[in-house]
């Protein structure tokens, strides 16, 4: 097996999220300026909508535009560029604010809170949150220190990591979208880093980006790392597969983050990653 990593276009993302394969182009965003962008196959980005920063996650509806989770809200971005609410979260707090997000198999939109700079037994403020296609919006489960990187695996189960704790747990899904029976899944302290974007493979590995090493890891059903590949960029933030045979790993960076910076020649790019030896699954779209 020989990796090749090489930077997928010009563009540099100051805070680098959510890359995901849709319609023959990679969509991403830069979370710190609220740009929601896609990327050709050469890697020439187009903005299709700005929001206001800092945003957390977004996703492609099936009926045009977006689904976004901005600091305390989620809302939805109609093909003409218009914004509307259609939830908001309890809790404010100038530490706090939506994070990472997934599309579930039922097409509904999963995302949930960072509360960072708490006190030592500080309990997070926020929780995990479901916006249904009816677009009702609950949350499903409490809150952790960072949420990051949900996604299905192939035991239907909900796998998320807390980055605050270094660790992924798994949850099963109720029909309403509530999570329950967590279980612990992979503990990365040992790789020293917190886990960051996940994504799983067509052979059911988990794979999730190191953000403080360097790298991406793939583990196994049992959370035993079974391959790691490390990259040009310090703080590799968030994964998918993409190509027209889902062959291809993008990797999306961090250059300043707020709380990360770094200033390499390829901080803040995107990254392709072939010689792999893995394939993806498709991309979902929010069904509401």
């Amino acid at each position: 097996m020989s990796v090749t990593i090489t930077p997928f276009g010009p563009f540099r993302a100051a805070l680098g999220e959510c890359p995901r394969w849709d319609g023959g182009a990679l969509w991403m965003m830069d979370c710190r300026k609220g740009l929601i962008l896609s990327l050709d196959g050469q890697g020439a980005p187009t903005v299709r909508a700005e929001v206001p920063a800092p945003a957390g996650s977004f996703a492609v509806r099936e009926a045009g535009g977006f689904v976004v989770a901005l600091k305390e809200e989620v809302a939805l971005i109609d093909p003409d560029g218009s914004r509307r609410s259609v939830g908001r979260i309890a809790d404010s707090h100038p530490n706090l604010r939506l994070n990472d997000g997934t599309v579930l198999p039922d097409g509904s939109f999963l995302t949930g809170t960072m509360h960072i700079f708490r006190e030592p037994g500080e309990p997070p403020l926020g929780g995990i949150y479901r916006l249904a296609p009816d677009l009702s919006f609950h949350k499903v489960a409490p809150a952790v220190g960072v949420a990051n990187g949900p996604c299905v695996g192939p035991d239907n189960r909900l796998y998320l990591a807390d980055s605050a704790a270094k660790f992924i747990f798994s949850h099963a899904i109720a029909q309403d979208g509530t999570l329950s029976d967590p279980r612990p899944f992979a503990d990365l302290a040992p790789l020293g880093s917190a886990p960051d974007g996940c994504c799983f493979d067509d052979q059911g590995g988990l794979w999730t980006a190191l953000v403080h090493a360097g790298a991406v890891v793939r583990l196994d059903a049992d959370g035993r790392v079974t391959q790691r590949i490390d990259l040009p960029v310090r703080h590799p933030a968030a994964l998918c597969f993409g190509g027209k045979a889902l062959d291809q790993m993008f990797v999306a960076s961090i250059s300043d983050s707020g709380r990360l910076r770094a200033d390499g020649p390829l901080d803040g790019a995107v990254l392709c990653v072939t010689g792999h030896g893995r394939r993806g699954l498709p991309a979902r779209r929010f069904a509401g």
